[in-house]
């Protein structure tokens, strides 16, 4: 898959793509970000392994964000089971150094248009970290509507906090 964008490309991972994800993914200012699942410091078999889950996946639902054909970020929704089956959950990175280009929004706005089109899905949602309004903002700008705050539901880098919902939907 390729969605050719203003600021970026969302392709299908390749195999080529395993340094500059740890380039990318190896820093602290994005791991703190995401679920702990992401890890740090981020290492080439970390890499590895996701690449071995996600080239050559299908359905295809985890994407890489390029800039001049070198993946910077990732992009990808996980679609839920038993009463869930309609919704999905979305989720991104992007490296640090392309923060603040409006890439994450165009890249966002992409893969929603492309889970709501080819998956039998009604909602997609996501959650943010309560230190994270730039994330908030992201998916503000791309439609999504905050639906609520989870008080005190996650726990990261040993601070308890809370979580906000946005979620997407379509008639």
């Amino acid at each position: 898959m390729q969605i050719v964008l203003q600021s970026c490309v969302v392709r299908s991972w390749d195999w080529s793509d395993c340094d500059d994800i740890v380039r990318h993914a190896n820093n602290r200012n994005v791991w703190i970000n995401l679920r702990d699942r992401f890890p740090h410091p981020y290492k080439k078999k970390d890499a590895q392994t996701w690449l071995d889950i996600v080239v050559g996946a299908r359905p295809e639902n985890n994407f890489a964000i390029a800039v001049n054909d070198k993946a910077v970020g990732g992009i990808g929704f996980s679609v839920q089971t038993d009463v869930g089956h309609r919704s999905a959950e979305i989720g991104y990175w992007l490296g640090e150094e392309y923060w603040g280009r409006g890439i994450v929004t165009q890249a966002l706005v992409a893969v929603s248009e492309y889970a709501f089109s080819h998956h039998d899905i009604c909602r997609l949602y996501a959650h943010v970290f309560e230190w994270n309004p730039a994330s908030a903002r992201v998916l503000e700008k791309a439609s999504y509507v905050f639906e609520g705050r989870l008080k005190k539901s996650v726990t990261k880098d040993g601070k308890t906090i809370d979580q906000l919902i946005y979620a997407r939907t379509i008639d």
